[in-house]
């Protein structure tokens, strides 16, 4: 009975030890993506945003480079972000003591049309708050979509007992970090990546492939239907930016040739008159680019038409010459037009602001 009562203590205290290195150490033992969302989430904490903001998905956190846009930014776009995380994002943003003056938002079709990494990356990783999953599920309970809620159930056990698990950071849902990563031994590398994020202000590359003609799933969309709840995240985004009189500008990402070839033409028609609306809706709301930029396969690094270097910066360049020629503070018909022509021999002759010493 005493060896029984002994290997007991010693399993809980154990669990124990474990539970609070996964609260305490998620550095020592989550992948490399987890170090990405942490940079977000430290230049949030400190403020550290500038002139302009950078809302979406991994397009967006791989395509743009703020080292070459002529203001200060802070890219916070997240790999399978969404409107959710999106608004996350722009509420701390909104409560540091010098706002953002101009809004770049840019999600791709596939991330208003199915959930993607809301309880594997953005509740898992600490992006979303306990309250904000407490507001998904009553926006759940509003529009009557549960894709996003019940998009990651725990077998077996009910959704608010899921929800607390998250919560408490419950060590069972990171056993497979703890596998891989070998509770400590991802530290170091977690630890330069972190650097390099913070220095790159929030971007980082997912592909840096010479060239990719994999079709991504924009190439397999029959229509562009948004789910209910991502829909309803969108409009209190951009409610929300509107109330500030904040500049919004949605930019979408290029896709490789190859996805363009295939692309079902009721795709980008109606992801266009989704946007359309919701642009005569909110007057500080712009749909500044194509719906669907298209490029040569050469440019992408990977299988998801993330940019490479090459085409990052190219379309960095051309954001920075756009926002050079029409500056958010100015209120002109060239604001518009912004990155209407993206394709990719497009000229821009902007100096990055990395080449000028501020």
């Amino acid at each position: 009975m005493r060896y029984l009562v002994l290997f007991g203590l010693s399993a809980v205290v154990s669990f124990a030890a474990l539970w609070v290195w996964v609260v305490r150490m998620p550095m020592a033992f989550m992948d490399v993506e987890y170090t990405a969302w942490r940079a977000k989430q430290t230049m949030l904490d400190t403020c550290d945003l500038g002139e302009a903001i950078v809302l979406g998905d991994s397009r967006a956190a791989a395509d743009i480079l703020p080292s070459r846009l002529p203001i200060r930014v802070a890219n916070l776009a997240m790999g399978g972000a969404e409107a959710i995380e999106a608004l996350s994002m722009l509420k701390r943003a909104l409560a540091c003591p010098t706002p953002p003056r101009l809004v770049i938002i840019s999600i791709d079709p596939g991330h208003f049309s199915r959930p993607d990494m809301f309880w594997e990356r953005s509740v898992r990783f600490g992006i979303i708050s306990d309250a904000e999953v407490a507001a998904v599920r009553e926006a759940t309970r509003q529009t009557g979509d549960l894709s996003v809620y019940d998009s990651q159930p725990l077998e077996g056990v009910p959704p608010r007992v899921r929800d607390w698990l998250y919560q408490v950071r419950f060590p069972p849902l990171y056993f497979s970090n703890l596998a891989h990563g070998g509770f400590f031994v991802r530290w170091p590398t977690n630890q330069r990546w972190l650097a390099e994020t913070l220095a790159a202000r929030g971007h980082y590359y997912f592909g840096t492939d010479p060239g990719n003609s994999v079709v991504t799933l924009d190439g397999h969309m029959a229509a562009f239907k948004p789910l209910p709840i991502l829909d309803h995240y969108f409009d209190q985004l951009l409610a929300e930016l509107d109330r500030r009189g904040i500049e919004t500008r949605f930019i979408a990402m290029p896709i490789n040739q190859s996805t363009w070839n295939v692309v079902n033409p009721a795709v980008p028609a109606g992801f266009a008159a989704y946007l359309a609306a919701y642009e005569r809706r909110y007057k500080h709301f712009r749909v500044a680019s194509q719906i669907m930029p298209h490029w040569p396969d050469r440019f992408f690094g990977d299988m998801f038409s993330h940019l490479n270097p090459e085409g990052a910066e190219r379309f960095s360049d051309m954001l920075a010459q756009r926002l050079q020629d029409a500056p958010p503070s100015t209120q002109n018909d060239a604001q518009n037009g912004w990155l209407s022509d993206t394709g990719a021999d497009a000229s821009a002759k902007v100096v990055p602001i990395s080449k000028r010493g501020s």
